[in-house]
């Protein structure tokens, strides 16, 4: 019980963390950051990352892809498929963001940053 506890606490903190920075909606800010590390995994993938509803992000994609932050592909070998990729702009944005991020984090520690990657590491693994 303890876990599931310290991952709700380590979700909300992060969340308010993050949204209380830029004007950027947190939920954009994701959708960049997933297109940018899993250029290659399939739009339904990242819908299941995020635990939204396909309709919510289908609204968002558009969205971003109209301000040029997106292309969305068609996978070769099953045209049914899609795929995410971050366009140079998007990559600025979120390049942006990240930078700001850090600098609100920093000073780190080897211990903190070895959390981190072990927390990422143990969420991805589960999802």
């Amino acid at each position: 019980m303890d876990r599931a506890k310290r991952i709700i606490e380590i979700e909300s903190l992060a969340e308010n963390l993050l949204k209380s920075r830029k004007n950027s909606p947190l939920l954009r800010l994701k959708v960049l950051y997933f297109a940018s590390v899993y250029e290659n995994l399939s739009v339904s993938m990242i819908i299941e990352k995020l635990g939204i509803k396909k309709s919510n992000f289908a609204l968002l994609t558009r969205e971003l892809e109209e301000e040029g932050l997106i292309e969305i592909l068609q996978a070769e070998i099953d045209k049914r498929c899609r795929s995410i990729k971050l366009t140079n702009k998007g990559r600025e944005e979120l390049e942006s963001y990240i930078t700001e991020v850090e600098n609100i984090l920093t000073p780190s520690s080897i211990e903190v940053d070895k959390a981190l990657e072990t927390i990422t590491d143990y969420l991805n693994k589960i999802i």
